[in-house]
């Protein structure tokens, strides 16, 4: 249909966190080559990269929830460990780990936007505010790598 009315795709969109890393493969390449724009999408990883699972599963959670993207088993110990430690490497740079989650994508070069899917006005406020903040030194980067190669 695009074709027909000769639009050209202007942008991409995939699923891409700290925890969810695929675009980075070759889909960025093409994003560059072609033009276009990339719309991140599940920036927090179903509310992975939030504090929400440092201290268990809690009742009313996605995770606790029967269907969906989020399992009780994907939330492994080394996953909550790998969630702690960059939640405290958010609080040293005076964020929340849904902040520096958030800015750490909008930091990286060809992001056009990301969609929070926040679902209160206090979830949204707080991710608004990730905007504040969304320079990374090298040693912050290679930091974030680090945990989630562990």
């Amino acid at each position: 249909m695009m074709r027909q009315q000769n639009v050209r795709c202007l942008i991409y969109q995939d699923r891409y966190s700290m925890l969810s890393r695929k675009p980075e493969g070759s889909h960025f390449a093409m994003c560059r080559e072609q033009g276009l724009g990339f719309i991140a999408f599940s920036p927090l990883a179903q509310g992975l990269l939030t504090n929400r699972y440092i201290n268990g599963i809690p009742d009313g959670s996605r995770a606790a929830r029967d269907g969906g993207f989020l399992h009780r088993e994907d939330i492994t110990p080394e996953l909550v460990e790998k969630i702690k430690l960059l939640d405290a490497m958010a609080a040293r740079r005076r964020q929340s780990l849904a902040q520096m989650a958030i800015a750490w994508l909008l930091a990286k070069p060809g992001m056009t936007s990301v969609i929070v899917g926040a679902s209160s006005v206090g979830q949204l406020d707080n991710n608004i505010v990730a905007v504040d903040n969304i320079e990374f030194t090298i040693e912050e980067l290679a930091e974030i790598d680090a945990i989630l190669n562990q």
